[in-house]
């Protein structure tokens, strides 16, 4: 069985300042203090003062981005206005305009009530654990303020009229070769968010015919039923249409779930298998080894097992993915979730790169749609099931439960895995158990769900 931690610190989970659901929620005073913080944290470097300011379309955005522009400036900092761009858009704009760090305001797949931000240094990697913890220090001490006082040439506001463009052009750059579509029909799901102009500009540029759904954000409808975690509208539409693909992005636009020509969800994990099958083949799958996280499909693992490619298990969280891939070499890494890394190419996970990269995929194969090629890999029945917890004990320590869940992993075998885990940002238990047959894989499910929830269950 496979366990993990809580969490982080006070502020910052395991993406970014979290401001959602937690004791600390995105204010205009939370976002002025970041915004100091960030440009006191990189002066003390030596860094050019330069943060670029990415944000998607909650209606929130706008005032916690002016917050952001204060503070930064106040501390002396130019503040670099990226404007709606998708999360993985600020890393790369980060890196092109030698900023000392890049700035996203967003709460993800969340929905539109939650706000957040992240952080990416000048080069467009997150933040290492401790750097952040320095600057969670400075926000959470007061002192902010009072070290801004003696600045006298504060810093200004410079709109990044060029933000698309150069994203759009840093993408299209991930393929050397180029890809031309047009002989395909594609739709695009941008869950209302941060992609829905960028996706559609990139793959009508490459010649696909784009159709898009859920591309009219009004501030409150982001990831509301669509999006990479509700692709049920996309599922139909790609049916309807005839269509090659169907991509789904998630709200900040650093995620993609596709759907195949025939309707059916395409997870992370097969595009992560498809992928690397792919890259083996072309020789580009550098040590033969993929990098994913204990809650992928112990089909994934099945399958590169057959391929013979190496897979390498991190926690969850993408920050984990990423340093796992940095130790062993991988160039290609992800979640079943959707966030994928291609460390060849990009610093952090990039919905629309992703997309690239697995239409690239069934290119390489000509006459193999998708449905064929997500085949190499079987998706074992899963069930999730959450329980309110008071407290996150070592579950280890508590003999019934511990007892409970060898018995299960016993009777699973080869066949099955249980994996529990708490929630990093929420009082929840998160249990989730995978088997050969759904009718087994929900029975253990709920029984140690009943069994948790009895014992440590608010």
């Amino acid at each position: 069985m496979a366990r993990e931690g809580a969490g982080m610190g006070k502020l910052f989970g395991t993406d970014g300042i979290r401001g959602v659901a937690n004791q600390y929620p995105m204010t205009p005073e939370i976002a002025l203090a970041v915004g100091r913080a960030v440009t006191l944290f990189f002066k003390e470097e030596g860094k050019d003062l330069k943060i670029v300011i990415g944000k998607d379309t909650r209606i929130s955005g706008d005032m916690i981005e002016h917050a952001l522009v204060a503070g930064i400036c106040s501390a002396g900092g130019d503040a670099l206005l990226a404007g709606v761009v998708p999360t993985p858009a600020v890393a790369c704009l980060a890196a092109f305009k030698d900023a000392a760090a890049g700035i996203v305001i967003s709460a993800s797949h969340n929905p539109f009530s939650d706000n957040g931000i992240k952080l990416f240094n000048g080069k467009g990697f997150k933040l290492a654990d401790a750097r952040e913890a320095a600057i969670e220090e400075m926000i959470l001490d007061g002192k902010t303020a009072e070290m801004c006082r003696g600045v006298r040439e504060t810093g200004r506001v410079v709109p990044l009229v060029d933000a698309e463009d150069l994203y759009i052009s840093f993408l299209k750059s991930a393929i050397p070769g180029g890809l031309d579509l047009s002989n395909m029909k594609i739709v695009i799901d941008a869950s209302n968010g941060a992609t829905y102009r960028t996706a559609p500009r990139l793959f009508a540029d490459l010649g696909a015919d784009v159709e898009m759904i859920f591309a009219w954000p009004d501030g409150k409808n982001i990831n509301h039923g669509c999006g990479s975690q509700h692709p049920e509208t996309l599922m139909e539409r790609v049916k309807e249409t005839g269509a090659d693909i169907g991509l789904a992005f998630d709200g900040d636009g650093d995620r993609l779930i596709a759907v195949d020509e025939a309707g059916n969800v395409v997870t992370g994990d097969q595009i992560l298998a498809v992928c690397a099958k792919a890259m083996k083949e072309k020789g580009t799958l550098r040590n033969d080894t993929v990098v994913s996280t204990v809650m992928s499909n112990i089909g994934f693992r099945l399958a590169l097992k057959e391929m013979g490619i190496r897979d390498i298990m991190a926690d969850v969280g993408d920050r984990y993915v990423m340093e796992e891939m940095q130790k062993s070499g991988a160039v290609i890494g992800g979640e079943d979730s959707g966030h994928m890394i291609f460390l060849g190419h990009h610093t952090t996970g990039d919905g629309i790169l992703t997309a690239l990269k697995l239409i690239e995929a069934v290119q390489q194969y000509e006459v193999k749609p998708l449905s064929e090629l997500t085949k190499i890999m079987r998706v074992y029945p899963q069930k999730l099931m959450n329980v309110e917890v008071k407290k996150k004990p070592d579950l280890d320590s508590i003999p019934e439960i511990r007892d409970r869940i060898a018995s299960v992993e016993k009777a699973l075998g080869e066949k099955g895995r249980v994996l529990i885990r708490y929630s990093g940002t929420q009082p929840l238990c998160r249990i989730m158990v995978e088997g050969p047959t759904v009718e087994e894989t929900e029975r253990y499910c709920r029984e140690l769900t009943d069994l948790i929830r009895e014992v440590i269950g608010q």
